[in-house]
């Protein structure tokens, strides 16, 4: 039987008569068997591949089909404004089998709220943190709500897996298998990722092995494997076969903002360009010089509010001969309408995030995938050119779960307790159905939460104690559901209109005359501050603002990055069009680099200063590893980066050999210092020596660290 005869017959009706669509896409029709048979899934397709359908249809079929009633599916993003961009969508497809859809995050008002409590939409469209909001709160009866749970969508699933989102994710829909009284199918849906088998054992969680599971990815290489020969030594990842993939891309160097203002706006004008930053101040200072320049530009960042973010996106979406500027806030699949071009001023960090910013373009017939990559520095030029080596390669990285998040244990224990005000202190470990790490293991963690008042112990039951009251209690625990810590900001408000948000530095710091901001690519002049409450007030000037915020802690570029760094250093050029600028100043890199780089492994240099340095072009992860392995050699002020580590100026090669010969069998993870501790959540629930020992397994990476130390070591003017 065509699996599209699989799908109820009013959908396909719609299918063809009101989406007017002569056939489904490839995914489509790929993921209709599986998802109507119950299994659990991952769906892999490039940005509007069609990801969002090819879960819909098949789950509302199955939804008639077998008469599910209530809230039968979870619908799951990262984003809010991924779910709000979704909603109509799916309400829509809903509706054709007089089925509905709702939305439940934390900009929905309270009597749409209450309409979904009463009314038990078919679909939920939520955040996971709002879905724990929910388990959690005393105004929902969740056992009752969740009574009819069949299935849960998660969407965007990469964005989630590779940091603590995903295990506090993994961790709330364990315990809502739990009230459902059922297993629940779980569906995946990612762009292209480097271990898509790997990323759907995760997904599964406690059901691993024990529920059958499919990747449904037609025609993306990623699906297949890893091919050696394509990926940079020790890098683990995914490979497709020989060649570069398809797409336009061009690689400029400019050598500052200022210039790479002037190539957008000179470039393709009448056409629709949606311009990549790395950080929200060049957002900002680089959408003020394109309005200086008469240029139509919208923006797009964490810190403006959601109602001017909805306002730019929809603006952008509408218009022509314009261009937003953005964060990562727009690599999701949001919609923006066609886009003609991709800009990306620098480098993203990795490679699938590239991919996603790619396939934001070349959605219309006839128009090709596209992206002009602008670079400031040499720096910024030579990284990326190895990220795009590795895309040629058809390399992705591979979406890695941080390991040992023993403070998420903590926090899921202290949700637990709030969701069942009264819990077994035998029974707590079955609420997460066996899924490491929240079994037997956690108990330390545990008698830690009761020893200091975070729990308090009765009869054999464990509830909330007055130390969790007085760090979470706040707006009835609601700080309780994010997995994160936010630096303060202070609300930016004009008249009553919300902007946005700043880092408070900004406040505080001396200046001459008025104090001025730049936010939404706009100056403002800061007429009042509100301490106590962290507002401030602002009208509108013509210029002289400036934008900061405070970076989440970096853990630096990967090792198959810099490695391939080190190539492009020693000659290799990416497969895609370089600019005369972006050539000329590739030879200048490597004529300047050319005594740090050698093909056969690591150089160990001595400059002219007395200064001894190991370059290892192996990450900083790598080479925070490196440097407590290795604390005999190393500097005493432990110093290092990317590319290379500081050794002890005395050291001299026989040493050298004697004191890292056995270094490899005694990799040792790094120090963590003091004060990195209060940026891990809920940090504070564990022991001084756990909470360290979780920071210091992420700032490792020790397969990289074994890679350096494996080949061999040069030493230059020694």
């Amino acid at each position: 039987m065509n699996d599209e005869a699989l799908l109820h017959p009013v959908l396909l009706h719609h299918v063809v008569n009101s989406l007017g669509w002569p056939e489904l896409r490839p995914l489509q029709r790929a993921a209709i068997g599986p998802l109507l048979d119950g299994d659990d899934a991952l769906l892999l397709a490039p940005t509007a591949g069609g990801k969002t359908e090819a879960v819909t249809f098949p789950l509302l079929s199955r939804m008639a089909r077998d008469g599910w009633t209530g809230t039968s599916v979870l619908y799951l993003c990262p984003l809010r404004a991924l779910l709000n961009n979704l909603h109509p969508r799916i309400e829509r497809y809903a509706g054709w089998l007089g089925r509905t859809a709702a939305l439940w995050h934390g900009d929905v008002h309270t009597a749409a709220r209450r309409a979904v409590l009463w009314q038990r939409p078919d679909i939920l469209l939520t955040t996971p943190e709002s879905l724990e909001a929910m388990l959690v709160s005393v105004n929902v009866d969740h056992r009752g709500f969740f009574a009819g749970l069949r299935a849960v969508v998660v969407d965007e699933v990469h964005a989630f897996a590779g940091d603590d989102r995903g295990w506090h994710l993994l961790a709330v829909l364990e315990r809502l298998t739990r009230v459902a009284g059922r297993p629940l199918q779980r569906v995946g849906l990612s762009a292209t990722v480097g271990n898509p088998a790997d990323l759907l054992t995760w997904l599964q969680g406690s059901a691993t092995g024990s529920r059958p599971g499919r990747v449904v990815a037609p025609g993306v290489p990623a699906a297949a494997g890893l091919s050696a020969a394509a990926a940079p030594s020790t890098a683990t990842g995914s490979s497709a076969a020989a060649g570069p993939p398809p797409g336009d891309v061009e690689l400029d160097y400019v050598g500052s903002l200022f210039n790479a203002a002037k190539v957008i706006a000179a470039l393709h004008a009448g056409e629709k360009r949606l311009v990549f930053c790395e950080s929200r101040q060049t957002v900002e200072e680089l959408g003020q010089l394109l309005r200086e320049r008469g240029v139509t530009t919208f923006l797009s960042h964490a810190s403006l509010s959601a109602d001017e973010r909805r306002r730019s996106e929809q603006a952008f979406a509408e218009a022509r001969d314009c261009v937003i500027v953005s964060t990562s806030t727009l690599e999701l699949g949001i919609d923006v309408g066609d886009l003609d071009r991709v800009v990306q001023i620098d480098a993203p960090a990795t490679v699938a995030s590239f991919l996603q910013r790619l396939g934001r373009t070349g959605r219309r017939p006839g128009s090709t995938r596209n992206c002009l990559f602008l670079c400031r520095t040499g720096q910024d030029l030579v990284r990326a050119a190895a990220l795009l080596s590795l895309w040629g390669r058809g390399w992705v990285e591979p979406v890695v779960p941080p390991p040992d998040p023993r403070h998420i244990v903590a926090q899921q224990v202290l949700a637990l307790c709030l969701q069942e005000h009264r819990v077994g202190d035998r029974l707590w470990t079955q609420a997460w159905n066996g899924l490491p790490p929240f079994g037997p293991g956690a108990e330390p963690i545990v008698r830690h939460l009761v020893d200091h008042g975070y729990l308090d112990s009765d009869g054999g039951l464990l509830f909330i104690g007055p130390e969790a009251e007085r760090r979470f209690g706040r707006r009835h625990f609601m700080d309780m559901t994010a997995v994160f810590t936010g630096p303060p900001e202070f609300t930016v408000l004009h008249g009553r209109q919300e902007l946005g948000r700043v880092d408070p530095s900004l406040l505080t710091e001396e200046v001459r005359g008025d104090r001025r901001l730049l936010l939404g690519g706009r100056s403002w002049r800061v007429t009042y501050v509100d301490w106590r409450r962290r507002r401030c007030f602002v009208e509108p000037v013509d210029d002289g603002g400036r934008a900061r915020w405070t970076s989440p802690g970096w853990v630096g570029w990967s090792h198959p990055l810099t490695r391939t760094m080190r190539d492009v250093l020693l000659g290799d050029d990416p497969s895609v069009r370089l600019t005369g600028r972006a050539t000329d100043r590739l030879a200048a890199e490597r004529a300047d680099r050319s005594a740090v780089v050698h093909p056969g492994g690591s150089l160990v240099v001595r400059a002219e200063g007395g200064d001894l340095t190991w370059w290892t072009w192996a990450g900083l992860r790598a080479n925070a590893t490196l440097a407590a392995t290795l604390s005999e050699v190393v500097d005493p002020m432990q110093r290092y980066d990317d590319y290379m580590i500081r050794l002890r100026a005395d050291l001299d090669r026989s040493q050298w050999r004697s004191l890292v010969a056995d270094a490899g069998q005694r990799i040792c993870l790094p120090e963590v210092n003091a004060r990195a501790l209060a940026g891990l959540k809920f940090g504070v629930a564990l022991p001084e020596r756990l909470a360290r020992a979780t920071l210091a397994a992420r700032l490792a990476d020790l397969p990289g660290a074994a890679a350096v130390l494996a080949e061999p070591v040069r030493f230059a003017a020694l």
